[in-house]
């Protein structure tokens, strides 16, 4: 049951994030500046996780797990997010969306470095075969060289934030977590704002945006992929989390009428095998392990 109902969190984390880079398009359109969305976005996600940990009477972390989460916020999802809206002005939503998923093979990679994971052939040819499809994801055609590096960036900033999430979610909960990782967040982007100026939303689907991108996609998305995220670890985490590319895909191409080239599709495609296959392959070693 556990293990399912982290599926399901994963499942429902990755849905509500593939929405991020459409509202991001919609509240640029509307005139807003990168700092401001931010911050905006941030900011009331952490008055709103500030209510539910009141509701559900929990305190706040201390001590190196609270300076862990200021890091995971005022480092990790400052630098993530910051590239991530960034790119999507430079190279269109979906690849944008495409290329973030490198970093289920960033992750891989930190876990083999970092504690020592065995690599195993099938792993081996799964980062092969998303270096590959790396290759053919990065069409110039889909956007600027500076949108690319911005979005791959972000994967790699992801990858660090979901390695040291790993850990720190087994001593606080989701709901405590995700407030000291908001709150950090919106602490930074507020200095940022007050320094570059202040343009709030002035028309209704600029109010709608900003609903939209903290509540679908920043705090659903977060509680439940940090929930998730504790119940069935990093790898399958990442594995299941390809819902958010498809959506975003899905999306942009009904919305703003993108259209991806088939080479781009092909590499995007690679990517996810990959991903498929080095979560298949850690699958395949623990049931050997537990025979």
């Amino acid at each position: 049951m556990k293990r399912i109902t982290g599926i399901l969190l994963i499942a429902i984390s990755a849905a509500s994030f593939g929405t991020l880079a459409i509202f991001g398009r919609f509240l640029y359109a509307e005139g807003m500046d990168i700092f401001t969305v931010l911050f905006l976005r941030f900011g009331i996600a952490a008055f709103i996780m500030t209510f539910i940990l009141f509701l559900r009477k929990e305190s706040l972390p201390i001590g190196k797990i609270l300076l862990q989460l200021i890091g995971m916020g005022a480092l990790g999802y400052v630098g993530q997010s910051f590239s991530y809206l960034t790119a999507i002005k430079y190279a269109s939503a979906g690849l944008v969306a495409l290329l973030l998923y490198l970093y289920p093979m960033y992750v891989f990679i930190l876990f083999v470095i970092v504690l020592l994971e065995k690599a195993t052939w099938v792993k081996i040819v799964a980062i092969i075969i998303a270096l590959l499809g790396t290759a053919l994801t990065v069409d110039p055609a889909g956007g600027q060289l500076q949108g690319i590096l911005l979005a791959i960036a972000a994967a790699l900033i992801y990858s660090i934030y979901i390695i040291v999430g790993t850990n720190v979610m087994k001593h606080v909960s989701a709901v405590q977590s995700s407030f000291v990782i908001f709150a950090s967040a919106g602490a930074v982007y507020g200095i940022l704002t007050a320094v570059h100026g202040v343009h709030f939303p002035t028309t209704s689907t600029g109010l709608l945006g900003i609903a939209g991108i903290v509540l679908i996609a920043t705090v659903i998305p977060v509680v439940t992929f940090l929930a998730g995220l504790e119940r069935i670890g990093p790898t399958n985490a990442a594995m299941l989390s390809t819902l958010e590319p498809v959506v975003t895909v899905l999306l942009a191409a009904w919305i703003f009428g993108e259209r991806l080239q088939s080479i781009v599709l092909l590499g995007g495609g690679m990517i996810l095998i990959a991903v498929i296959m080095l979560t298949r392959g850690e699958a395949s070693e623990i049931k050997e392990l537990a025979q």
